[in-house]
């Protein structure tokens, strides 16, 4: 092998591992954009799960309704009459009456 075919040799050798290095390059450009995505999904999950935790009963039992609302005044208004038939303004006055109290 006289010096001009070593020379294209490594030439050649030269443009093979350039090439390669783009490829890496483009791949660690990707696997960086995915992770940073990930990253930020792993924090709102993080974020989400501390909002919930403070949010529920520290006894881990669901908390009881609340009691002082439109949805349990027409509930007991049912209760208190299950035999009798409303008219949507009977139920807001029961409402009404109900927040009242």
């Amino acid at each position: 092998m006289n010096v001009i075919e070593l020379l294209a040799d490594l030439q050649a050798q030269h443009d093979k591992a350039a090439a390669r290095a783009d490829e890496l390059r483009a791949q660690i450009q990707h696997l960086t954009a995915a992770l940073t995505e990930t990253e930020a999904r792993l924090a709102n999950l993080v974020t989400t799960r501390k909002v919930i935790a403070e949010l529920a009963p520290a006894s881990g039992q669901p908390a009881p309704p609340e009691t002082n609302t439109a949805y349990q005044a027409i509930v007991n208004t049912f209760n208190q009459h299950p035999d009798q038939e409303f008219r949507a303004r009977e139920l807001h006055v029961s409402r009404v009456k109900f927040l009242a109290q």
